[in-house]
């Protein structure tokens, strides 16, 4: 997977298995959308998006009107005002296929209407999307690759936050030190890659938190600051 964007500016992940392929979130202006994918929009076979933040959502519209197909919950498609037959709604723990690829959406926790991560399976291979999350109440077995969010540590907090930023910040992100603790908690037996998505642009330390999850699991990692 190719990380286009990965932070509160905009988000964007392209997924491919050389024939198929799915956007991740929509979270720039359409213009970058197509600029990011060589103006071959329509190679895109459909588009998840998490949430309805606009940071991951902002080009939620104008992909339906392009006649992408955009799949997402009923909160975020009403948060959104998303409406029309390019809209298919999902609900957690409720399997669906596009082409090859084999979904698995589950809730995830964030100041949202209804947020979903995502499990996306091809083949042999199993991926782990969530972000915009302060933790991730299931646990996973065969996964392959895992995107998964980052946001800030305890230590990394800038002291200058203000009190309702700070808050906010750990009730709707997930933390090094939860990540750790979920991390520890899976299978990672196949887990070939994990790559540490949305960091905060001011209470995270990329090299840091590279160092810390590579070290505690033994599994290259790598971060995504697009």
């Amino acid at each position: 997977m190719t990380a286009y964007a990965s932070s509160s500016k905009g988000n964007m992940y392209h997924l491919s298995d050389g024939e198929s392929s799915l956007l991740l979130e929509c979270g720039l202006p359409i213009k970058e959308i197509k600029e990011a994918l060589n103006h071959r929009l329509h190679d895109i076979d459909a588009v998840l998006a998490t949430h309805e933040h606009q940071d991951h959502a902002k080009a939620a519209k104008d992909i339906t009107q392009a006649g992408i197909d955009l799949y997402c919950s009923s909160g975020t498609a009403e948060a959104l005002n998303l409406t029309g037959h390019r809209l298919h709604l999902v609900k957690a723990l409720e399997q669906f296929k596009i082409g090859p690829w084999v979904i698995l959406p589950f809730d995830t926790e964030h100041d949202a209407q209804e947020p979903l991560g995502y499990l996306i399976q091809n083949g042999s291979d199993k991926l782990l999307f969530a972000t915009d999350t302060y933790f991730v109440r299931y646990r996973f077995k065969g996964l392959t690759v895992i995107f998964i969010e980052c946001n800030y540590s305890k230590e990394t907090l800038s002291p200058d936050l203000h009190p309702a930023q700070r808050r906010r910040l750990l009730r709707s992100h997930m933390s090094l030190e939860t990540l750790l603790k979920f991390l520890a908690e899976n299978d990672l037996t196949l887990v070939r890659e994990i790559h540490l998505i949305h960091l905060s642009d001011g209470n995270s330390n990329a090299q840091m938190f590279k160092d810390v999850v590579q070290g505690a699991t033994g599994i290259p990692t790598y971060i995504e600051e697009a």
